[in-house]
């Protein structure tokens, strides 16, 4: 069983960065596809930055440029760097986990992902 569990959310001002944690247990990084989502109140989850087993990632458009995903296979720890955060930034932030290849080969939707952290909230301030 794959357990995750999300840190380093807080509240931050506008143009502010944070950097989100997410240690796994029970495997190595190097067999999954890991990704970052992310859910503000009264809207859909949506997918924020992924990496595959291969080391290649996927970012949505909104996020491009500001965010970078990482991860520390050493330590099963996988990492959100967002700089320059707005607003709009504003959710409620889980990772997931899913083996690669995906099923569907569809790297930030959520049905491809079988395990889910509980979130940590990330507040921007304007």
């Amino acid at each position: 069983q794959v357990q995750l569990v999300e840190s380093g959310g807080g509240s931050v001002q506008a143009g502010g960065s944070l950097t989100l944690s997410c240690a796994a247990s029970s495997y190595t990084y190097s067999s999954y596809c890991m990704c970052w989502f992310r859910q503000a109140p009264g809207k859909e989850r949506e997918g924020v930055a992924s990496i595959d087993s291969d080391g290649s990632t996927s970012y949505a458009d909104s996020v491009k440029g500001r965010f970078t995903i990482s991860q520390d296979n050493a330590k099963n720890t996988l990492y959100l760097q967002m700089n320059s955060l707005k607003p709009e930034d504003t959710a409620m932030y889980y990772c997931a986990a899913a083996p690669d290849p995906l099923n569907g080969g569809t790297y930030l939707a959520p049905l491809e992902y079988n395990y889910w952290g509980q979130g940590t909230q990330v507040t921007v301030s304007s």
